[in-house]
């Protein structure tokens, strides 16, 4: 089983809020009896620990953005049904508006990403991805159902398909399917500054 892994790095953690970390422990419990899956059975899905996520499960768990997207795929959910992303009602999305994954931590090497569109229960998804210098999900590649196409602002971005390094400059795009394990990389010195555009909706 390929492990998946978001635009977070390996270094990204929930953070310490406790409240936020019990509050997304009580909703993947809640969507794994839903689902009639055993913590064994969601262990062996989404290639998480059974330990990892039984930590998770009671708040007690720092997991990283990565280990919540593993997890949320195995349940075919988005990470942001995990956190409440609260939906827009509005078509338009204000810059001041833009919705991030409550509680990223801010560790260096994260990546930033905030949802450009209204809902997470439309066809695809729009991400505006600020990664810093040394930003690198290599450790855990991603792969789940759907397409994705991106286009990088500003900065050189690494973006690997199957093992395959596609560098990205400013104004250049690229298209996938997202069943193909995939990571990014910026190998700096500059911070990228890219638009991603999913379908189906995978944050």
């Amino acid at each position: 089983m390929v492990r998946s892994a978001a635009w977070g790095g390996a270094a990204t953690a929930v953070g310490q809020d406790h409240d936020l970390l019990r509050k997304v422990g009580a909703k993947l419990r809640e969507l794994r009896g839903q689902h009639k899956l055993s913590l064994q059975a969601l262990s062996e899905r989404s290639g998480v620990s059974i330990g990892v996520v039984s930590e998770i499960e009671r708040g007690i768990g720092n997991p990283s953005i990565n280990t919540l997207v593993q997890l949320a795929h195995a349940l075919n959910i988005s990470v942001g049904h995990l956190f409440h992303v609260p939906e827009q009602h509005s078509p338009v999305v204000r810059k001041a508006d833009r919705r991030t994954l409550d509680g990223r931590s801010g560790v260096a090497g994260d990546a930033r990403l905030e949802i450009l569109t209204p809902s997470l229960r439309g066809a695809l998804e729009v991400v505006w991805v600020t990664a810093p210098p040394g930003y690198d999900t290599s450790a855990t590649p991603f792969s789940h159902p759907g397409e994705g196409f991106g286009t990088v602002l500003a900065g050189r971005h690494e973006v690997w398909l199957d093992g395959v390094c596609h560098v990205l400059e400013a104004g250049d795009s690229i298209t996938y399917q997202c069943l193909t394990p995939h990571w990014y990389r910026n190998p700096g010195p500059e911070t990228v500054h890219a638009l991603w555009v999913v379908t189906p909706p995978t944050f």
